[in-house]
């Protein structure tokens, strides 16, 4: 069938035709927006769950959400390798600039200019070229402490008076948080505390890996009563066949029951794998309905793309050690596994696989869903790593 009419999407990020099995997650943040708002208390919220599983789609549609209700999104997504107010601080001063424009009496949001200056002066930040701007002085004794979980709720505060006077609110998003590091982190949740006590109408909507909760709760023990931990699993198997029937129906087309069993024994039902899946077998049929025998086809290609994309680029980032860790984990199947079961598949000491246990889980490749267990971040990835190293 014609490609170009191909409604599937697999992308990083890249919306999908039918958002399906995520509306309870939508109207949680409605509710959260509109009650902060009002100026009434509710937890900010941070989707956690294993790649692929579509967190970025559902952050960006919440982004929308939040722009129905007239808030100021700033959005961006945290890096591995870059320090969090390097990204922050261009993000709020656009917001503080945008704030500007706005009709409105007051000069809260030149206050907050400076509180930003201040910040950027005392943690020797640069947001490129232009600065902050010559007329705007640093204001003494507001955000300029040195320490972070001091400096950045004093700028959060300095925003949210600003959005008070602008009569606005900002909706903060931010993908892949689980690269804060702990005193990051720990700034993030007291700046969150922080609008709490004082009701300003700034909200907090992040998304990460599984490791978050316990990221937070490592870097503020009080982080569970301001942040709620909504999980996103693959999607139900009623689910992950509306979200490809639906998009072939809306081109008055049909597909096949056996055909969607194959996609979903092969995608079981995680997003982005489902995409690729319909995607593939979308180009692989030459009339409707998808049968069997296109998905089929489609299987071969679709493993072939994700094994030179998705998953090797996460692959391409380890050293040997940590190649063969995985697949250690790999010869026990999906997981989870006690650690010691890692080891006796290695034939080696737990306590000797500390060093590289680590390294994976900084670099999000694994994580521990309990104590001395062990998961992948990435579904299917066993299966990846036993096509990529055949013998242990």
């Amino acid at each position: 069938m014609d490609p170009i009419e191909n409604p599937f999407a697999p992308g990083a990020g890249s919306p999908p035709p039918e958002l399906v099995g995520r509306d309870q997650i939508i109207e949680q943040v409605r509710i959260l927006a509109e009650r902060v708002k009002r100026g009434r208390s509710e937890k900010s919220v941070v989707l956690t769950g294993l790649r692929g599983v579509g967190k970025t789609v559902l952050l960006n549609r919440l982004g929308s959400v939040a722009s129905e209700l007239e808030y100021r999104v700033v959005q961006f997504e945290g890096l591995e390798d870059k320090a969090f107010l390097a990204i922050l601080a261009p993000q709020l001063r656009k917001l503080l600039y945008d704030l500007d424009r706005m009709a409105g009496a007051g000069d809260k949001v030149r206050r907050g200019l400076a509180a930003l200056k201040s910040l950027l002066s005392t943690f020797k930040v640069s947001v490129g070229e232009v600065g902050i701007g010559l007329d705007i002085n640093a204001s003494p004794g507001v955000a300029d402490s040195g320490e972070l979980e001091v400096d950045l709720p004093d700028l959060m505060q300095s925003i949210g008076e600003a959005a008070v006077e602008r009569k606005t609110a900002v909706a903060l998003l931010i993908d892949e948080l689980q690269y804060l590091d702990s005193e990051e982190l720990g700034a993030l949740i007291v700046s969150m505390h922080r609008m709490q006590q004082k009701s300003l109408p700034l909200i907090l909507v992040a998304a990460g890996l599984p490791t978050l909760p316990a990221l937070a709760g490592e870097a503020k023990s009080y982080s569970e009563r301001l942040l709620s931990y909504p999980e996103l699993g693959p999607l139900s198997r009623e689910d992950a066949d509306k979200a490809v029937r639906d998009p072939v129906v809306e081109r008055e087309g049909r597909i096949r029951a056996d055909a969607l069993d194959e996609i979903y024994r092969h995608t079981r039902g995680y997003p982005y794998f489902i995409q690729m899946w319909g995607y593939q077998s979308w180009n692989r049929a030459s009339r409707f309905p998808i049968e069997l025998g296109d998905v089929k086809a489609a299987s071969t290609v679709s493993v072939q793309e994700l094994d030179a994309n998705f998953f090797r680029v996460r692959f391409g980032r380890l050293i040997p050690s940590e190649k063969r860790f995985l697949r250690g984990m790999a010869e026990l199947g999906p997981g989870p596994h006690p650690t010691g079961s890692v080891a006796d598949v290695l034939k080696m000491r737990s306590t000797s696989l500390g060093p590289v246990r680590a390294s994976l889980l900084r670099k999000g490749m694994i994580y521990s869903p309990a104590h001395g267990q062990l998961a992948f971040t990435v579904p299917l990835f066993d299966e990846f790593m036993r096509r990529a190293i055949p013998d242990l």
